[in-house]
């Protein structure tokens, strides 16, 4: 798996699919614009209901309900991470990347275009508040 790049200033939810899926941005993009979703709705990165529609679209489950971050070692070896959280005028937002675990190692597929790397191992500076498990599959 590797990283895609979100294109808009709001599309991390789209390029985390995307990342998940394989496929680049704009198809991911396109698919998300022809369920309605749109990087430009706030409820994107404050919902989890359109990125599992998004994900179901393209084949891929994701179990029920929103897990709390405990610890890395606890994660299943695909997850949506929820960081960057905090409340705008009492509504809660956050910043989607994708969490990735292989046999060989672990890494945070970030979207943000200002990075320099988007294959992140630097989990002491990450800080999740909970996760959506993905298929492993995935």
């Amino acid at each position: 798996m590797t990283p895609v790049i979100q294109e808009e200033p709001t599309g991390c939810g789209i390029a985390a699919c995307a990342a998940l899926a394989g496929l680049d941005y704009e198809t991911a993009r396109t698919r998300a614009a022809a369920l309605g979703i749109h990087a430009s709705d706030r409820t994107l990165w404050s919902q989890t209901v359109h990125v599992r529609r998004l994900l179901a679209s393209l084949g891929i489950e994701t179990i029920e309900g929103e897990q709390p971050f405990t610890d890395w070692e606890d994660l299943p070896d695909r997850a949506l991470l929820a960081i960057k959280w905090r409340r705008i005028d009492g509504v809660p937002f956050w910043h989607w990347v994708v969490f990735m675990r292989t046999e060989r190692e672990s890494v945070v597929l970030d979207s943000k275009a200002a990075l320099r790397h988007h294959m992140r191992r630097d989990f002491g500076r990450i800080k999740p508040k909970w996760f959506i498990e993905v298929d492993s599959r995935a």
